[in-house]
Order: C-alpha cells, then structure tokens, then sequence
C-alpha cells in the first residue's frame, strides 16, 4: 500500500482558503479569533515595510512609502482597484517573494519605457539610411537598447518629436495671434482711462448692409393707432378734479410726478391693495343703491338668473371663441334636461348677447314649450319680443298659469291705456282674489279716491287679515271713518302693532293724543295676545314715528314701552342711557328726548341723568328747554353744586345777570359754605366788572369756606388785575395754612419769575418740591427756570430728581429729552428716549416725541404703526398720526384722524387748536365755524401749549375762541 495520503486527508496549501475559486468566501466568528485587539495603522505598516525593504537591501514598495515615477500622458486613477485604493495586499506580510516581484516589474517598466522613447526618436531632416547602421554598430552601439540609452550623447540637432511639435506651435501662434493677445496692450490701457472717457465712448453699430435695408424697411412701415393710444391722448387734455386715494387731486398728483423725480415705490407696491380698498369702499357705500353694470357686488337671493339682466353685455364686448364653448354647454343642459327652464333661459340670453335676437326668441320658445308653468321662461319669452307679439305669449302664459301674479301684473303693464290695464286686473282678481298684489295694483290705477276707497273695502273684505290694505284703506278716509276702519282691523288682525301705532298717531292728528292713551291699551291688548315686540323694536317704531313727524305718538311708545322686560334689578339707569345715546347717535332727538324724560320720572334723584338730558337739550335743544329742564333739575337734586351752577351760567350767558345772582343766592341757601359756588359767584362779578364786590366775595369765601382752591382763585385774581403785591400776600398767607398747596408754590414761583427775580423763584421752587415731591408741575416750572437761566446742569439735575420721586411719568421723561434736543445732544436724547420708552412703552406723548423729532420723515409712518399697536387710544398719538398725513398730502385722512383724536377727548384744547390750524389751511369757512362753535361747548382746559395760554393773567378775560386762535398761532 502506498505511503502517500489521498486528496482529502493531504494538508492544504499554504494561504488556501476553502471555496474562493467559486467567489464562495469563509468567515470567521468571534469564537475563532478570540477577543477583537486593534490592529496597527497603516503608518506603521507603511513604516515596517519600508524597513524590511531596507534590510533586504531592496527599494521600498511604491505601495508604502517609495515615490512614483508619473508620466503626464499616464492617468494611473484608470489602472486602480475601484474597491481598494491601497491595493490588494496592503495588509499582507512583505517577503522576499513580493520584493522579487516588484524589482522585475519595475525592470519591465523601464523597458517599456525605453522602447517609447526609441519610437519617439526622429532625425532632423532626412532618415538614417541603412547602411549607417553597421557604422553606427563598429563605433559601440551594436544593440538597439545600447542606441537608446546613447541618445542624450548624439549631436544636439537631433530633437524629439514633441520638442518639434512644440516647436511649431509656438511659431505658429506667434504668426497667428489671437483677438485677445492682439489687444492686451490695448486692454492694460484702460485702467488709466478716466470715468468721463469711459462714458463717451460710442456705442458700437451693427453696419452692415442687410440690418441696415431692414431698418430701413421698418422705418417706412405704418401700423394702425390702437383705440387706446387715442383714448390716451382724448384724456391727457382734460381736467381731473377727482380726488385720488392719497387726498390730493388727480391731475396735480400725475404732473408733480412726471419727471420721475417723486416715484414711491412703496405706493407703487401698495396699489392693488388701494384699489381693492377703493372697490370695497364703493360697494359698502352703494349696496343701497342701483349699481352700474357689471360692478354689482349685490346678488338676488332667489336665482342667479335675475342678475343677468343687469350685466347685458353687447356682441362686440364677447369672444366668440367664449360664445360657441358656453352655446355648447347649454346645448348640453338642454339636451339632457329639456324641462329644466332655466337652462332654456340661459341659452337665449346666450343668443341675445351675441347678438342673435331672432334665435334667441325660437330657443325661448321652444322652452316655453317644454317648460309650460314656469313663470321665468314666459316672463323672459315676453321680454324678448315687442309689445305685439308680447301680449299673444302673455295670453298663452296665463292660458297655461292663471294664478301667477307676476304674468299678471307683466300682462298689464304690457297695455297702455289705463282701461285696459284695469280690465286685465279685474280678470286677474277673478282668478285670484286672495293676492294683496294686484289689489294694490289695483287701487294705484284709481285716479279717483272714492273708487279707490270702494276697491279698498272690497279688498279688506276678501282678505281680512292683510294689515297693509287696511292702513291703506284708514288714509283715504276721513278722520271720522278711519277710526271705525282701524276700530275693524285692530279685531280683525288683533296681533298687528301697526294697526295700534295707526289709530295713535290718528288720535295725534286729531288733537286728542293728550286726552286718548292709545298705547296704553296698545299694550295691553298685545300682551294679551302674545304679540308684545322686544323693546328695542318699539323705539325702531318710535324713532319711524319721529322721522315721518309725529312726535307725541313717539313720546307714547317709549313712555309706555321703555320699562317692558325690565325688572328692577336690572341696571335700568344704564341700560336707558345707552338708548338714549345711541338714538342721539342716529340723530333721533326726540326719541332720546323721551326715553330721558321716562328715566328721570323713574330716577328722580339721579344727578347724571338730569346732567345727560341738559346736554341733550345744550347740543339739540332750545334754550327755553334747557333753562325748564335745569330747573326741575335743581328742585329735585338741591344739593348738586354743578346744576345750579350751570343754570347761572346759562342765564348769564344769556344777559340775565340778575337772575344769575338769583340762582346763586338760592344755591347758597342750599348749600352753604360749598366754595363752587363761592367760586361761580366771585366769576359772575369779576365778568360784570364788579371788581371790588368780588374782592369781598372772595374775602368772605376764604373766611367761611377756606379750602386751599379759594386762596388759589384769590391770588389768581390779584394777578390778574396787576396786584403783584397784594397777590403775593395772599400767597405767603395762603402757604402758612397750607403748605401742601403745590399749586400755591408754583404761583409764588410765577410771581417771582415774572419779576426777574430768578434766585426768588428758584428758591420758591426748590421749597415747593420738597414739600410737595410729587408735584410734576412744580418739578417742570423749576428745570424750565434752570433752562431759561442757561443752566442746563443743574435743570438736567432735578429732572433726574423728579423721576426718582415721581417714577414712570411720561411729562418728565419728556421733558428731560426736550432738554437735550434743546441743547444739541441728539444722541443723548435718543438715549434717554431708549430708556423712557423701555420704562413706559404705553406713553403717547413720549411716541409723538420720538416719531416728530427723533425719526427721518420716511420712517414716521412705520414707527406710528408701531405706537398705535402699543398705546391704545391716546389723543396726542393720534393727532401726531394726523400731522404725518396732512405732511403727506393725504387730506381726507388726516381730518378723520383729528376727529377721531377729538372724540377721544374732547378736553384737550391742543387737539382743537392743531384741527383748527389744519382747517385753516385747507377747510371751508362753514368747518372752521363749526370747530369753534364745538370748541366753546367742549370747553378744553388741558393740554401743554392751551394751558400754558389760558392761565396766562394777561389772557384772563378772553374767551374760548380767542384762546385757540392765540394757541394756533404758538404751534410748531
């Protein structure tokens, strides 16, 4: 038996791995290799192949670390493995074997390359010829290997292929340059060359003669103007007096901008938003009225098909291309549903704009065939036809719809003789006598009232239950007989309220209104019948009343109505109030009239509402009203100082300076010792000129009623009439008992200052802020007298000081910052505006500072968008809003924003004067009347630059109107 062992139980080879001829690769497990150890790096394999190399005395592996030798034609990325770019075995074990393997593949590399360059290698001229060679071979060179590695040692003439070739192009491109090396001295001159030169250089010409020929040929062609060039240029001479939506007039606006030196781009963005707005402006303003065609933006409820009648278009106005798509699809809609009558309709309307009439009749009369009870397809048939042929297709309509009122009606107004038309209505009746419709046609076409009147009963008799015939019926009758009429419907129709509302204001007409309470038993009998309206609709129905004059039925309804639902614990006073106010707010004055005159009988006492119904009277009234309503007022409400104060004052205002007296000597009765009426009284004779009797009154009022107010009204008076003195006096008497009055303190101040007795008044000053620190005024007077003094120091100083006393006040913050805008320090004041509006961002007055004086005029418009959306409703902002408009040019809207600043508070007399001096400007005479007629009612005592004018001494006796024209004047 042989000694060798078989195939299977032979060892393997070395590195054999089982299955990797057939790509079936083995694997390893965790279990096979034990715990995973991380291997070395591939520096340190590149560094231990390097030295192994080095041992062996071979050249390191270009793999790890040896330097390649690259040819530029070579592109060695081709020849890589996709997968491995290291190569193959670059986690092997180098060994003699790989070094071999390398060296003789490094050796065939040269050879090849060798051999290249053999075949590159070209004589200058002419070839070797053949017998050369064994010549060349004699002198050394036998082998064509020798002949190649001899070639840097032949004679310098003889040159490579690429060297020639380069040679070549280089003399080639020296013979043909490009443009651009043509050019590039040219090219390096130009960054010498000035703006201006650059600027007039020409402009380059396309020359040639075919582009010339075509311009030519365009030049001599005419083209059709089209119609809107025309219309352009119908429209450029004519005057636009419309104003657009930034206020200012159309034509005004359009040559200030032709230039293109005022384009606005934000406008330009923003105008399909106003044109939108402009849209829907117009049609809230005319959803009452008739709209022009094609613009109505109000759609009949009852089908789309009515509102085509308003938007008819003409045949020329329409594609075709629209006409023959939309023929199709009503083609189709007919088709497949031929009783479907507006499809029908649809399709003649269809003809009759593309201007089709006579298809349009066939087509609707094919579909009143098919469609015999529809009213719309007859209506639409007869539209479309003349009066003839009308009345032929009316007949058949009602043939086939005898109880449709509208065929009816349509078939009447088809008739022009006013006896035909009462003949188809009496046929109509006939058929259908139920119809209060054609009754009221009926009676229209009466010229006489008493056969108006027999047609009326005839109608009432038939249809007992209609309310308008018997309201009708009443009107035509005498007074007499409308009342048995009215007596008849109100048991005919007992839930009807109308009818009730009738047989009042009858009573009204009558003169028995005063002697009859109809609403009463109005009342009664609905609430009987579960038929009583809500209280609002009885005033909707009293204010009807007022519009169409009766007054006392008006006055009957709320006086029996107002209180219905209301039970006492409801908030009754308020609820009324807000009646009241909201019909003087429709301009109902004599319903509001009649729901205070309700209130004031429920709440006798209540100061407001009397207070409510004066002003009522003041605004709307007589003076006579107003003087009757004051004096009730005063009887029932004795202790109220303001109504006996405003009843003086009206009859003074009115000359009546003893009844005046009058009802002040009754006021001290009511209310001794009360210094308002000290105070009226003392004013009453200071106007009359009774100086000396209201030195005494006075006098008098700081023995009996000395507050702190009257010794203020006493030193004011002093210094009005120039007693510097004796108003001094009074002051330093009035500050030893009260030395609390800042207001004591700042007169004290004024007097001083007024008589250039600077360190005076700053003492007065500094004394009143320590006794009074939360005085703001006080605080104020004293840094504008550091100011005036040229000390800005020290009036930044106590600035600083009173907002540490009176922190979060916008008044010192603002006048802090008005200080360092005064004296040049912008940065500062922007500053100092950071922290104020971080520490008050709700400040009106602080935003209209920083807006007007600390923001570009671009900006002033965004930034007040901002403040509106931080401060809610503030005058100051407002009017501030309104400045930036009427800079803007936008008219309109800067009065809305005046009037609204107005509304808000109407106690803040710069508002008026600021309104005012924008009407001066561009209002009308009827306006500006109007503002100061307003402005003496308000009676404004706030605001900076008013208070400052209307305290002034010297402008003690002026009056209101005076006061704002003197406050306009003063405005920046």
């Amino acid at each position: 038996m042989s000694g060798r062992k078989d195939f299977l139980n032979q060892a393997a080879p070395e590195n054999y791995v089982a299955g990797l001829g057939r790509g079936a690769t083995g694997f390893t497990t965790r279990s096979d290799l034990g715990p995973a150890r991380e291997g070395p790096s591939e520096d340190q394999i590149k560094e231990a192949l390097a030295k192994r190399a080095q041992q062996l005395g071979a050249a390191p592996p270009t793999a790890y670390g040896a330097t390649e030798k690259k040819e530029e034609d070579d592109d060695d990325e081709r020849f890589q493995d996709p997968e491995n770019e290291v190569g193959l075995f670059a986690n092997g074990a180098y060994d003699r074997e790989d070094d071999e393997a390398d060296r003789i593949y490094q050796e065939i590399d040269e050879k090849m390359d060798r051999r290249r360059k053999i075949r590159r290698f070209v004589l200058p001229h002419s070839p070797l010829p053949p017998s050369h060679i064994p010549a060349i071979e004699a002198n050394g060179l036998s082998r064509r290997s020798d002949f190649a590695g001899q070639i840097t040692d032949l004679n310098p003439f003889n040159a490579y292929r690429e060297a020639r070739e380069q040679k070549e192009r280089e003399e080639y491109e020296r013979n043909n340059p490009k443009i651009q090396q043509q050019f590039a001295d040219l090219k390096r001159a130009l960054g010498s060359i000035t703006d201006e030169d650059w600027a007039n250089i020409p402009d380059v010409g396309d020359l040639t003669g075919k582009n010339r020929r075509t311009k030519q040929n365009l030049r001599q062609r005419f083209y059709a103007v089209p119609d809107s060039v025309i219309a352009g240029a119908r429209d450029s001479t004519q005057f636009d007096t419309s104003v657009t939506d930034d206020g200012a007039q159309a034509n005004g606006s359009a040559a200030d901008g032709a230039d293109g030196t005022m384009t606005d781009f934000a406008s330009i963005g923003s105008a399909r938003d106003k044109v939108l707005q402009v849209r829907l402006d117009q049609a809230a303003q005319g959803s009452g009225t008739d709209s022009v065609a094609g613009s109505a933006t109000n759609i009949d409820p009852r089908g789309y098909l009515t509102s085509l009648t308003k938007s008819e278009l003409k045949a020329g106005e329409v594609e075709v291309g629209d006409i023959k798509r939309v023929r199709e699809l009503l083609e189709s809609v007919i088709k497949t549903n031929p009783k479907h009558a507006p499809g029908w309709i649809a399709a003649a309307r269809l003809e009759e704009i593309a201007g089709k009439i006579v298809a349009a009749r066939n087509v609707i009369a094919k579909g009143c065939e098919y469609c015999p009870k529809s009213e719309d397809a007859w209506l639409e048939n007869i539209r479309l036809n003349d009066n003839h042929n009308a009345k032929i297709i009316a007949a058949n309509a009602i043939k086939n719809n005898d109880r449709s009122v509208r065929l009816w009606i349509e078939a009447m107004k088809l008739e022009h003789d006013s006896r035909a038309k009462k003949r188809v209505l009496r046929h109509a009746l006939d058929n259908i006598p139920q119809s209060v419709v054609l009754w009221k046609e009926a009676v229209n076409l009466e010229e006489d009232a008493a056969d108006a009147r027999l047609l009326l009963a005839k109608a009432t008799e038939i249809i007992p239950l209609s309310v308008e015939l018997w309201l009708a019926l009443a009107r035509l009758e005498t007074p007499e007989n409308a009342q048995v009429v009215l007596n008849k419907a109100r048991k005919a129709v007992p839930a009807s309220h109308e009818v009730w509302i009738a047989a009042a204001r009858l009573q009204e007409q009558m003169g028995n209104a005063n002697r009859v309470n109809v609403m009463k038993r109005a009342v009664q009998s609905l609430a009987k019948e579960s038929a009583m309206l809500k209280r609002e609709e009885w005033v909707t129905e009293a204010e009807k009343c007022e519009d169409e004059g009766a007054i006392l039925t008006c006055g009957a309804i709320i006086r029996e109505t107002l209180g219905w639902g209301l039970d006492e614990d409801d908030d009754r006073k308020e609820i009324w109030m807000d009646d009241a106010r909201a019909s003087i707010g429709r301009g109902k004055y004599e319903t509001a009239r009649a729901i205070y005159a309700y209130a004031l009988r429920v709440f006798v006492n209540k100061k407001s509402l009397w207070l409510a119904a004066a002003d009522l009277e003041r605004n709307h009234g007589s003076k006579e009203a107003l003087w009757q309503l004051l004096e009730k007022a005063v009887e029932a409400c004795p202790q109220s100082e303001v109504l006996w104060m405003q009843l003086a004052k009206e009859k003074w205002q009115t000359g009546e300076i003893d009844n005046a007296r009058l009802v002040l000597a009754k006021a001290f009765n009511q209310n001794p010792n009360n210094e308002d009426i000290w105070l009226a009284a003392v004013k009453l004779e200071a106007s009359n000129d009774q100086i000396e009797q209201a030195r005494e009154l006075l006098q008098t009022a700081r023995k009996e009623a000395g507050t702190d107010r009257v010794w203020i009204k006493s030193v004011a008076f002093e210094r009005q009439l120039g007693n510097v003195k004796a108003a001094l006096d009074l002051v330093n008497q009035g500050l030893q008992i009260y030395p609390k009055a800042d207001k004591l303190w700042m007169m004290k101040g004024q007097i001083y200052e007024s008589e250039s007795k600077l360190p005076q008044a700053r003492e007065a000053y500094g004394t009143g802020t320590r006794a009074c620190p939360k005085s703001v005024a006080l605080w104020l007077l004293a840094a504008r007298l550091e100011e005036k003094a040229g000390v800005v120091v020290k009036a930044r100083s106590v600035l600083d000081r009173a907002r540490l006393a009176v922190p979060k006040n916008a008044q010192l913050w603002t006048e802090s910052i008005r200080i360092e805008r005064r004296a040049g320090n912008t940065a500062q004041a922007k500053t100092l505006m950071a922290k104020a509006l971080q520490e008050i961002p709700n400040s009106g007055l602080l935003w209209s500072e920083s807006i007007w004086h600390q923001e570009a005029r671009t900006q002033r418009k965004p930034r007040s968008l901002e403040a509106i959306k931080k401060v809610d409703n503030d005058p100051i902002l407002f009017v501030t809003v309104a400045r930036i408009f009427w800079g803007e040019r936008k008219l309109d809207k800067a009065s809305s924003w005046f009037e609204k600043a107005i509304l808000l508070d109407s106690d803040l007399g710069d508002t008026w004067a600021w309104y005012y001096k924008f009407l001066s400007q561009h209002g009308t005479e009827e306006k500006r009347e109007d503002v100061i007629s307003k402005c003496i009612i308000s009676e404004p005592k706030h605001g900076e630059v008013w208070q400052s004018v209307a305290k002034d001494p010297k402008n003690a006796s002026k009056g209101v109107e005076e006061i704002l024209k003197i406050v306009v004047s003063q405005l920046e």
